[in-house]
């Protein structure tokens, strides 16, 4: 076969000609290099008279804003009137009792249920609706919890997600219609939603116990506002994406707009209302222990309080329960959606018994008679004496990894070695560069990258991100933060691809790997910051380890998934030239996974970013200190402008990485 009889994509990958993919083509090409040109200019002019009117590096105080004032005026008003003010006592009153009685009902009943009445109802449930192996996973889960010695902690926490995650759905499931229907709503929408699932946890926590006090709805609703926004993606992504031809034919036979919602719209967005409901509750997991520092009891309470005495095992224990819980519920919703997929309808696909009222009426038999064996037998919860403990092992274990990995480890040295390279090799000349460069020549390298992959409002949007850290008075804290994240972002993008690159060309590594990046990818942080102290000791080396930890998975599975997605005729063409396998991954697998490849980098800023505020406990100082400090002493001002500081980091970073197409074809930008 001829270069020129193959494929367009294996023409542009193994071409003698072929034009260079990405970021660097763009600032290559004429029009990059005219973009370059006029900021050069701009600068040339704009930069003296700036900094004769504000010299210095730091940003100029003549230039902030002092929010601290407001802020503190509105925390006093909720203190004052939070008892006797109509919005409390006769809204926010009565959804507050709301949530504590939905929660109480949902765990009374599984309390009532027993043991054997849960383990059978959700095994059943899950072998209904996922199939006989997500079933076992599920029996495996469940017993497993009650052996850590973790059953009324496991119910605990499933009464409150059972709640946090119908009130997500639909919360999520309204915004997403509201927002699928209406192009005007949608563009309202977006950046609400960006907000909420961007804007660190701790500091939305603040404003949340000010206004709810310490307890379960405090809890549930942080929960709702971090765990609604990918159902309402999702929802508005499903409705948006509907067929025009079945619309229109609905239409036709004269359906109203209602009718076309309920028997075409909604139907066509069933994958993609099922797929919402998944990442809903994986991201309302992922809230267990952050929740249970402001009063929600079950697991993450006791992630906590182990955590708290420096006890890891204990931490372990009840970590193993949530990231069981999250693999059961991820894999029945996640089969749920692709025999969605498969068949149009939820049914199990077999005999016709299987299917129908009946099979579930069987459910609820079986379940019920389990129920009532359980009972007889006097053992509500899972019995004492079934009890295994994993806590003193595993803290052997720590402390034997600790004796021998911390320091004295031949030839490549131990861990407090490297992380002491790593903070003055990378972070401490990442940092001061950032410090020491003028806050102007940062907001024009920013808008130079911003501008050359993508569009001026690309770049002015990342320069507004920017100036209104400064604007807020906390641009040398974002600065030290942006060092850490664009250290750890490196590590995490460097060891993701290369390992993603290994997994798709290997099933068998990609089988060995999807079990280790479940748990690492389900495992709360806090779990995992005893050992990486241990192992790197207090400071702004762990932080950034435990950010490369849990941003790994997200760019490992992206990889795998973009590389193996690539256009089979495209590789069997450049195979049949004679292609390498290192020409064609080089050549043709990585420029056609460029869309792939992109969104790794993203999903790496923001998960980088989450771990912002983990790092401010460890050590890591910045933004994610002043988070946390803001949520301990009460101080609204200092924790919501470091939020919304790391919200602007993660906005700017979005578009300097993410290239935009632009709208028209025509000259211009």
């Amino acid at each position: 076969m001829s270069t020129a009889s193959a494929p367009p994509a294996v023409q542009r990958g193994l071409g003698a000609d072929a034009p260079k993919a990405g970021p660097l083509k763009a600032l290559l090409d004429r029009r990059g290099l005219a973009k370059l040109l006029l900021l050069a200019v701009a600068a040339a002019v704009l930069v003296p008279l700036v900094h004769a009117a504000w010299p210095g590096a730091a940003w100029p105080s003549a230039l902030t804003v002092d929010v601290s004032g407001p802020l503190g005026k509105t925390s006093d008003w909720i203190i004052n009137n939070r008892d006797n003010h109509w919005l409390f006592v006769y809204f926010l009153g009565h959804l507050s009792n709301a949530v504590v009685i939905s929660v109480r009902a949902v765990y009374l009943l599984l309390l009532a249920l027993g043991w054997t009445g849960v383990t059978a109802g959700v095994t059943l449930i899950a072998w209904r609706v996922a199939g006989w192996r997500i079933a076992a996973t599920a029996l495996v889960s469940l017993l497993v919890s009650g052996a850590l010695g973790m059953w009324v902690p496991t119910m605990q926490t499933l009464a409150l997600m059972v709640v946090a995650v119908a009130a997500s759905v639909v919360v999520g499931a309204l915004l997403g219609l509201a927002a699928g229907l209406s192009e005007r709503l949608f563009r309202i929408l977006r950046p609400v939603l960006d907000t909420m699932q961007v804007l660190p946890a701790f500091a939305y926590l603040l404003p949340v116990v000010l206004i709810f006090g310490i307890g379960v709805p405090a809890a549930l609703l942080a929960t709702v506002i971090y765990a609604a926004p990918p159902m309402a993606r999702l929802t508005a992504l499903g409705l948006r994406g509907a067929d025009p031809g079945v619309l229109e034919a609905v239409s036709s036979l004269g359906a109203t707009g209602r009718q076309r919602l309920l028997t075409a719209r909604l139907p066509l967005a069933r994958k993609e209302l099922l797929l919402g409901v998944n990442q809903t509750i994986m991201m309302a997991l992922s809230m267990v222990v952050i929740a249970s520092m402001i009063g929600a009891a079950g697991l993450g309470d006791r992630v906590y309080q182990a955590l708290a005495s420096v006890d890891v095992g204990a931490a372990l224990s009840a970590a193993i329960p949530i990231v069981l819980l999250a693999i059961v519920m991820d894999r029945t919703t996640a089969a749920a959606g692709a025999r969605i997929g498969a068949t149009g309808n939820t049914a199990t696909a077999g005999p016709a018994w299987l299917r129908g009222w009946q099979v579930w009426t069987g459910v609820a038999a079986l379940t019920a008679l389990l129920t009532l064996a359980g009972r007889l037998t006097g053992s509500a919860v899972w019995p004492g004496a079934w009890f295994v403990d994993i806590a003193h092992p595993v803290n052997d274990f720590k402390e034997w990894m600790v004796d021998h990995l911390y320091s004295g480890v031949p030839v490549i040295g131990g861990t407090a070695d490297w992380a002491a390279h790593f903070t003055n090799w990378v972070l401490n000349p990442l940092r001061d560069g950032l410090t020491a460069l003028p806050w102007y020549g940062t907001l024009l390298i920013v808008a130079a990258l911003a501008w050359v992959i993508g569009t001026w409002r690309t770049a002015l949007t990342a320069v507004l991100a920017m100036a209104a850290i400064g604007v807020l008075g906390v641009w040398k804290p974002s600065m030290n933060t942006l060092s850490q994240v664009l250290a750890a972002l490196a590590v995490t993008l460097v060891l993701g691809f290369g390992t993603g690159i290994l997994a798709a060309g290997s099933k068998r590594f990609e089988a060995i790997l999807r079990p280790v990046l479940d748990v690492m990818q389900t495992m709360p942080q806090f779990v995992y910051l005893i050992p990486v102290v241990a192992l790197f000791a207090v400071g702004r080396a762990p932080a950034a380890a435990a950010a490369v930890v849990y941003a790994l998975p997200a760019v490992i599975r992206i990889t795998t998934q973009g590389l193996r997605q690539v256009d089979p005729a495209a590789m069997e063409s450049a195979r049949s030239l004679g292609a390498t396998r290192w020409q064609m991954l080089r050549q043709v697998q990585l420029p056609l996974a460029r869309p792939a490849l992109l969104l790794a980098v993203n999903q790496g800023v923001v998960l980088v970013l989450a771990v912002v505020i983990i790092g401010g406990l460890v050590g890591g100082g910045a933004l994610g200190y002043d988070v946390v400090t803001g949520l301990a002493t009460g101080d609204l001002a200092l924790g919501l402008v470091a939020g919304v500081a790391i919200v602007c980091l993660g906005l700017m970073l979005d578009r300097v990485t993410q290239p935009t197409e632009r709208r028209t074809t025509g000259k211009g930008a």
